[in-house]
């Protein structure tokens, strides 16, 4: 126990005394999660739209193959993205095997299925009539369509929020594609592993005390654009 209490205490002190490695790799992980979302976002809403809105041949397939592709391990990902990337790939001569960019792009294919679904079903939990009743008041399609997106707001924000806590949490994607390099690649994940490996129980402590902070944050967040504050 005082092993522990030691721990922690060497944890919040690397923390308060803005320790470089910790700022470091955490830095990169915001970076890349934020950039990962983005670009998922990007494709990701206006695709969960597109399936939820309109009715086409082999929908369901589409459907439940979003849902499948949610539960695929991130280390299945990571070795898909490998084979792509790496030199003998079909994009290895983009050169982005072990560089940030090459885990922003494992990333984004993680996330988009995660993105799409939630927008999807945030969308088809909308209320149709509102839809109607936007055209009926004049609305063009798109204006209706806005006014979905509108009413979907709340999910469509739980859907980002989510995308954003799965890639800065993610651990394999970004160490088979990033190679967990020190100064280049290494995020808040990869280093937890890599230090507790290593016996530095001290500052994996640190990184999990800023991760748990982040996914705080995100949470807070989420609560203030609700409007409902953290007191109802």
């Amino acid at each position: 126990m005082q092993t522990l209490l030691d721990a922690f205490h060497n944890a919040l002190h690397l923390i308060v005394s803005l320790d470089p490695d910790v700022f470091q790799y955490a830095g990169r992980s915001l970076t890349i999660a934020l950039a990962a979302t983005i670009i998922a976002c990007i494709v990701g809403i206006p695709l969960g739209t597109f399936v939820a809105e309109r009715d086409f041949r082999g929908k369901r397939a589409v459907v439940t193959v979003l849902n499948t592709l949610l539960a695929v391990p991130t280390v299945v990902v990571g070795l898909f993205v490998y084979s792509l990337i790496s030199r003998t790939g079909p994009l290895g001569s983009l050169e982005l095997l072990f560089t940030v960019p090459g885990i922003v792009l494992g990333e984004v294919l993680l996330i988009i299925p995660l993105v799409t679904t939630f927008t999807l079903s945030a969308v088809t939990r909308t209320d149709r009539d509102i839809r109607k009743t936007a055209m009926a008041l004049g609305a063009g399609r798109r204006q209706a369509l806005w006014t979905v997106l509108c009413e979907s707001r709340y999910g469509i924000a739980m859907a980002v929020i989510a995308a954003f806590g799965r890639v800065v949490s993610e651990v394999g994607v970004a160490t088979i594609i990033g190679g967990n390099a020190d100064q280049f690649t290494r995020t808040m994940t990869t280093a937890i592993v890599l230090n507790v490996d290593m016996g530095n129980f001290s500052l994996a402590l640190a990184l999990g005390i800023v991760l748990l902070t982040i996914a705080l944050s995100i949470n807070v967040v989420f609560q203030c654009l609700q409007g409902g504050g953290l007191d109802e």
